[in-house]
C-alpha cells in the first residue's frame, strides 16, 4: 500500500476544520438560546453551516465513507473543543475514547481505496 503522507495530513487537517466549522454552527445558537447572547451571531452560524456543508464536499470518496471517517475526527475535535475552548479537563474516558475514533478514522481512511488515492 502506497500512503502519501501529504494526502493523509491533508485529508485530516479538512476533516479538522470541517469539525471546527461545525461545532460553530452549533455553538452559536448555544450562545444566542441559552446564554442570552446577540442575535448577531446567526449570521456566522449559517456562514460555519454553509462552510461546514461546503467542506464535506471536497473529498472523491464515498459520502458515507467520508461521514464515517470524519466521525471520528469530530469526537475528537469536539474534545479538544471541550478542553480548550470551554476549560473543561478531560477525564481518562474521554481520552482513551477520543484515541479510539481518531484510531477507527485513521482505518477508514488509510484503507486501500479508501479516502486517500
Amino acid at each position: 500500500m502506497d500512503i502519501q503522507l501529504t494526502k493523509v495530513l491533508t485529508t485530516v487537517f479538512l476533516f479538522f476544520i470541517t469539525a471546527i466549522m461545525e461545532i460553530l454552527g452549533c455553538y452559536f445558537p448555544y450562545l444566542i438560546l441559552n446564554q442570552g447572547k446577540t442575535q448577531w451571531f446567526w449570521i456566522p452560524t449559517v456562514l460555519a453551516l454553509a462552510a461546514f456543508v461546503w467542506l464535506l464536499t471536497l473529498h472523491p470518496a464515498a459520502s458515507g465513507r467520508i461521514y464515517a471517517a470524519y466521525g471520528g475526527i469530530y469526537i475528537f475535535t469536539a474534545l479538544m473543543w471541550l478542553r480548550f475552548v470551554e476549560q473543561i479537563s478531560l477525564s481518562r474516558w474521554d481520552l482513551m475514547g477520543g484515541l479510539v475514533v481518531i484510531a477507527g478514522a485513521m482505518v477508514i481512511v488509510l484503507q486501500p481505496q479508501g479516502l486517500i488515492r
